[in-house]
C-alpha cells in the first residue's frame, strides 16, 4: 500500500522532510522489516540528516496512525514495516534475524477453526515461525550448535 502526502495528512500529521524520507524508505527497502536503528543508518547512508530520537519519533506516529506495524520478534528487537492490504504471517531464522513473510490459507482456516471451537471472535492474530535459513552460514552454525 503507497501512502501518499494526503494520508499523512488524513492521519493529523503534518507532511515534513523526515517524515517524507522515512516513508519514501520503508515503502522501497528492499527488505520490509527495519529497525529504527537501520533507518537512521539507512538515511544517513543517503546523506539525510535524521537523527536516532526522530526516526523513532515518526515511527511511533506512523505506529499510532495505522501507516506502519511493529513487530517484537525473539530478539525484542522492535522492527516496522508498511502496513499491507493483506494479512500474513512470519518465518525468522535463529541465526542470522531473516525474516520472510508468508500467507497459506489453510493456517489462515485452521486457526479460525480452533477459535470457534473455543468460542472466540478473533480480532486479529500474528503467527511467527522460527528457525534456520537455508544460508549456508546459518545452515553451518545451526549445525555447530547441536
Amino acid at each position: 500500500m503507497a501512502f501518499t502526502n494526503k494520508d499523512l495528512r488524513k492521519a493529523g500529521l503534518k507532511v515534513t522532510l523526515p517524515r517524507i524520507k522515512i516513508l519514501e524508505l520503508l515503502e522501497n527497502a528492499e527488505h520490509h522489516h527495519m529497525s529504527a536503528e537501520d533507518v537512521y543508518r539507512a538515511l544517513a547512508a543517503q546523506g539525510e540528516d535524521v537523527g536516532l530520537a526522530t526516526v523513532y519519533r515518526v515511527l511511533t506516529q506512523f505506529e499510532q496512525a495505522g501507516i506502519v506495524e511493529r513487530h517484537n520478534f525473539e530478539n525484542n528487537l522492535s522492527v516496522f514495516e508498511i502496513v499491507q492490504d493483506e494479512h500474513h504471517d512470519h518465518l525468522v531464522c535463529d541465526v542470522c534475524g531473516k525474516i520472510v513473510e508468508f500467507h497459506n490459507s489453510v493456517i489462515e482456516e485452521e486457526q479460525f477453526k480452533v477459535a470457534q471451537a473455543h468460542n472466540f471472535k478473533l480480532s486479529g492474530h500474528s503467527l511467527i515461525l522460527y528457525g534456520v535459513c537455508d544460508s549456508p552460514e546459518c545452515l553451518k552454525s545451526n549445525s555447530e550448535n547441536k
